[in-house]
């Protein structure tokens, strides 16, 4: 492996280093993804790549942002020379670049913006069917929580209402290069059967936001925004946001979009 590839900070670059723990990350491919389209962000230097090659995808692609990483990339995976794309994630239009294929989204994902990586691909739920992602622990553990939990927030509920989310095992900092300042983790999203929410998205989206910005209010408190005044008063809205599943926050969005109906 070349050491005159220069880390850089601004980037959130940790280097997986352990075979071991990379061959785990690529057994979670299900037999599904590895006969569709499976996209790699942020391969750097190639530790997970390597055991991706070995599962025979049939269609591997690797998107890189760091433009000092592209020849190595390309010299070291032949093979992927025509799949390997220089882009930022975050601005790359999926539908578009992968014309509308299913997805699977692998990686170890750069930590100043993971929270940013899976609200890309909330917005691309038509498109992503799957994501194997490490992240950091704590980042994890907030996208896994269930109502009740201090850390559970808007991402959580967002994810879920779309998405089965598993937290499958913890990485400690000395497996990377450099080490980070916090445990990471391995988590697993698997499209749920949901298409659409039997309510108005964008309003749900709306009322989840609203209610997490003011989590220490009750809902009653925190959507005064909304058009709630007129809407009998419900055991929902004497809750905290953070008690409230995804089917009540649809209940939630169906009684405030019916109120609005109203007037």
């Amino acid at each position: 492996m070349s050491t005159s590839i220069r880390i850089k900070k601004s980037l959130g670059q940790h280097f997986l280093s352990d075979v071991a723990v990379s061959s785990q990350i690529a057994n979670l491919l299900t037999d599904k993804s590895i006969v569709g389209t499976v996209v790699e962000v942020g391969p750097g230097r190639g530790s997970l790549t390597d055991r991706l090659l070995c599962k025979s995808i049939a269609s591997l692609y690797l998107v890189e942002v760091d433009r000092d990483l592209i020849p190595y990339l390309k010299k070291r995976y032949p093979q992927l020379r025509d799949r390997i794309i220089e882009a930022d994630f975050l601005k790359l239009p999926l539908a578009e670049q992968f014309q509308g294929k299913r997805l699977t989204i692998i990686g170890n994902f750069p930590y100043n913006i993971s929270s940013q990586i899976f609200f890309k691909i909330l917005e691309n739920r038509h498109v992503v069917d799957a994501v194997i992602g490490m992240i950091q622990k704590e980042v994890a553990q907030r996208i896994t929580a269930q109502p009740g939990s201090k850390v559970y927030g808007m991402l959580s509920v967002l994810l879920q209402a779309f998405y089965t989310i598993v937290y499958h095992f913890t990485v400690p900092p000395h497996l990377f290069l450099p080490p980070p300042k916090v445990d990471s983790a391995v988590i697993t999203m698997h499209r749920n059967s949901v298409q659409q929410l039997p309510c108005n998205e964008s309003l749900f989206f709306q009322i989840v936001k609203s209610g997490f910005q003011q989590r220490r209010k009750k809902l009653l408190n925190a959507l005064r925004g909304f058009n709630i005044s007129n809407i009998p008063c419900v055991d929902l809205f004497n809750k905290r946001a953070e008690e409230l599943s995804v089917a009540e926050f649809v209940a939630l969005t169906v009684a405030v979009q019916r109120s609005g109906k109203a007037t």
